[in-house]
């Protein structure tokens, strides 16, 4: 039984519909990240979750409760804002601390879970720090245990690691994926970042135009994306020509041209193999070293066609080098055209 429901939930701006008709439901303890660009709905969603914008129509059901039209501070949720909003001039004690007092939690109760999700977070040995002494990852686990600390039903997260770095980014999300594990809270994460969605979620909700396309866990939504859009945004692809061979598999055309289908191929399942071998013949024009891969820029009778290889510590192919393309023919994906067009 889903412990968070979202119910045919809309949002219009005037004739503006930013959010469409959209379904979904969360199990209790899930990790699920609404992930998609900028202006296509998700922020919008999660704040008519958490209560910051007003429904326009459709229904948010927590746990049998309807809360579509509750306040936000009736509703108990943790949120993490993506600029932390913590106080600057209180300690990292006082800022975590902060819920617990609007709520008249004794001071005993208030120092013991105060305690306890400094701790979660590792963050014991600065208490008393402000959060101008803090880096980017801490001042994130600060407003992370400020949401935890007041034990919400819902834990929201709105591009919780769009002010760290790179490096720091991908240590803070397996970071907030232990955390929530720990502690087995429902998430709903607002990121515009594959990578971020892919290696931490349950499940993945990709939106476009403020239309939900896909949900799925990550692994079949990469390897069987619905739509052009969504094979594009969650990781590299190529969009072939294609049609049904005699037994009805797909199959990509030989050469430039319109397709009954439009398929998608991952770059990194395609083979490079000699000049005169494989399904089509490509040269390469450019190339780009990604430490751990190599992506190569081919030029072939279908256009420009991008392939990553594995860095195995062996010399690169050069640009202009003619070679083959091979792939196997059950890794191709048929797309929707129409789905959101």
């Amino acid at each position: 039984m889903a412990f968070l429901e979202l119910q045919a939930l809309c949002k219009r701006y005037g004739p503006v519909q930013a959010v469409v008709a959209t379904d979904l439901s969360v199990s209790q303890g899930e990790f699920v990240s609404l992930l998609g660009p900028s202006g296509c709905g998700k922020t919008t969603t999660l704040q008519m979750i958490a209560g910051f914008v007003d429904v326009t129509s459709g229904r948010i059901v927590l746990d049998g409760r309807d809360i579509t039209h509750a306040k936000p501070s009736s509703r108990g949720l943790g949120v993490v804002f993506q600029s932390y909003a913590l106080f600057p001039h209180m300690s990292v004690r006082d800022n975590v601390a902060f819920g617990l007092k609007m709520r008249k939690v004794s001071s005993s109760d208030i120092r013991t879970r105060v305690d306890q999700v400094l701790a979660l977070v590792r963050l014991t040995a600065h208490a008393e720090r402000y959060p101008r002494e803090l880096s980017g990852g801490q001042r994130q686990r600060v407003a992370l245990a400020r949401a935890l600390v007041i034990q919400p039903p819902v834990l929201l997260l709105d591009e919780p690691l769009s002010n760290l770095d790179a490096s720091l980014r991908e240590e803070m999300q397996f970071e907030i994926r232990r955390i929530q594990c720990e502690v087995g809270i429902t998430t709903l994460m607002v990121t515009h970042d594959q990578a971020e969605a892919l290696s931490i979620s349950d499940r993945v909700v990709v939106m476009q135009a403020g239309q939900v396309t896909q949900i799925d866990e990550p692994y079949k939504l990469y390897e069987h994306p619905r739509t052009p859009f969504i094979s594009g945004f969650v990781g590299k692809a190529n969009l072939l020509p294609g049609e049904y061979d005699t037994l009805g598999q797909p199959q990509v055309l030989a050469q430039a041209g319109e397709g009954e289908l439009m398929l998608s191929l991952r770059p990194e399942k395609i083979d490079l193999c000699n000049a005169g071998e494989g399904r089509i013949q490509g040269r390469i024009v450019t190339r780009y070293f990604l430490g751990s891969q190599w992506l190569y820029r081919l030029e072939t009778v279908l256009g420009e066609i991008t392939v990553v290889r594995r860095n195995d510590g062996s010399a690169p192919l050069g640009t202009g080098v003619a070679v083959g393309l091979d792939w196997p023919h059950e890794l191709l994906r048929v797309l929707d055209r129409e789905a959101c067009a």
